[in-house]
């Protein structure tokens, strides 16, 4: 019998909850739409959005149609251990730990600012009680978290919904203003940085793919992605046009490098008073509920590896003595990595924003979004014997075609802008030293897969094809039965 996940326990639209809720509409609201505002001043911010939100759903394609197929609940190394090689997928694997612990563990540095500029004491005390707090719900059984989750993104919608219809209604300029979906706006200086920050937002759309083991219908997976990439790409193509509106297409750089502006709190104070300590209690709320989004996702990489014996076989572990629990084992290391980073940062005396939740932030965001690349490049080149029976042109040619194109410009605008997402000089080489991490953790990954293929070639066979059988593992409410 073979260790597995809670099967059938992730409905269509926990998927999409999940995918929804790590993105964080809050956290893009109140951080990414002003910084970006603030750092490129591109007055198309909302077309970026839309263009944006086009080439990750387009991205998303590919990578969910093998994230359906394969089955995996590490996804991105079960989809290029089947389509491009086996030590490709280990090489994706390392990468995708890296990348969504680095988004992860970035937020304990936001948290912990917003907290302590709200409350006082210092940011790290804070962030360490928002660790034992996702260390605490992380173990639980994902039913628990969803409904966390779920009612914090309908709160956060709703408030984001209630800035978009204030800002709306008090045009700055007496009159609705449409530039910023003029394309002319496009052409300007920041634009790069623009799509690198816009980028960076939608990160975390690609969480339902990791829960493919434990979901009611895997067919639900794509549509879940791909509906909250859009869904998500309206919502902030939206609140950042009102923004504009609402200052003024040419004044909203300014008013958002404003700190005594106030921005989006400012907005939400002309349709009540009682919107604006609402959204900071649920800009809060969002900010914890995204780092247990990427927590889970997370655990379950550790845990689908660890089966396989590509990392230490003593993190497979679940929840409980049944063999259909939580990943216990894989939270449980999250949730070290994730202290001793924090602990890392607060004794270097780093900001917890400038420089915690910057860097890191970005980091994951680039990673991620090499993985949707090869994720893509992976559905054209998969075999038949992955692809299965039903070959559709569009999912398996057309879109991942397109969306490695469109994705490889969004990724060099982003690496070639990394320096303004940073706030470094424009001589340092600092900046590159995220993709030398991501290259050089890629490389290690193929190191250690050639490595295993020499000295364990029974574990190197099974390089993501570990998920036990339908029929071998009964549904969790067989096992409480």
């Amino acid at each position: 019998m073979q260790v597995a996940l809670a099967r059938r326990t992730v409905t269509p639209f926990g998927l999409w909850v999940f995918g929804a809720a790590a993105s964080a509409p809050m956290v893009v609201l109140a951080g990414g739409i002003v910084a970006t505002y603030a750092t490129t001043r591109v007055s198309a911010l909302p077309l970026v959005f839309v263009v944006v939100a086009g080439v990750v759903a387009l991205l998303a394609v590919g990578y969910t149609a093998l994230a359906r197929q394969v089955g995996h609940a590490a996804a991105y190394y079960g989809i290029l251990a089947h389509g491009l090689g086996r030590g490709w997928g280990v090489a994706a694997g390392l990468v995708a730990l890296i990348a969504y612990n680095a988004i992860q563990t970035s937020l304990f540095g936001l948290f912990g600012a917003t907290l302590a500029a709200q409350l006082g004491g210092a940011w790290w005390v804070w962030a360490g009680i928002a660790v034992a707090v996702v260390a605490v719900v992380g173990v639980r059984a994902i039913v628990l978290s969803t409904r966390v989750l779920a009612a914090v993104l309908a709160v956060s919608l709703l408030i984001v919904a209630a800035f978009t219809l204030a800002g709306l209604g008090q045009p700055a300029n007496g009159g609705l203003s449409w530039e910023g979906f003029d394309a002319s706006g496009l052409a300007v200086s920041g634009i790069g940085g623009a799509v690198a920050f816009c980028v960076a937002a939608f990160m975390g759309v690609d969480a339902p793919g990791s829960f493919m083991e434990e979901a009611i219908d895997r067919r639900s997976v794509g549509r879940a992605t791909i509906a909250a990439v859009l869904v998500l790409g309206g919502v902030y193509a939206a609140a950042a046009w009102a923004m504009g509106v609402a200052t003024g297409p040419e004044a909203a750089a300014d008013a958002a490098a404003d700190p005594a502006g106030g921005l989006p709190f400012s907005v939400l104070e002309g349709i009540g008073g009682a919107w604006v300590p609402l959204a900071q209690v649920v800009l809060v709320f969002a900010i914890v509920t995204s780092m247990l989004a990427f927590h889970s996702v997370i655990a379950r990489y550790v845990f689908a590896m660890a089966r396989e014996g590509v990392l230490p076989a003593s993190l497979a572990r679940t929840g409980t003595a049944t063999r259909v629990s939580a990943p216990r084992g894989g939270s449980l290391t999250q949730t070290g990595v994730a202290a001793v980073v924090v602990g890392g940062f607060a004794l270097a005396g780093a900001n917890p924003v400038a420089v915690m939740f910057t860097w890191l932030s970005t980091l994951g965001a680039m990673g991620l979004l090499c993985l949707l690349l090869a994720a893509s490049v992976a559905a054209m080149m998969a075999p038949a014997s992955v692809r299965g029976q039903k070959v559709g042109l569009w999912e398996w040619r057309l879109a991942p075609g397109l969306a490695t194109a469109g994705g490889t410009v969004v990724l060099a605008l982003m690496v070639g802008n990394v320096g303004s997402l940073l706030g470094a000089p424009p001589e340092s080489l600092e900046p590159f030293l995220l993709p030398a991490i991501l290259a050089a953790t890629a490389l290690a990954g193929g190191a250690w897969a050639a490595h295993m293929r020499r000295s364990r070639p029974e574990v190197y066979a099974g390089i993501g094809r570990g998920t036990p059988s339908t029929h071998a593992v009964p549904d969790a409410i067989s096992v409480s039965i």
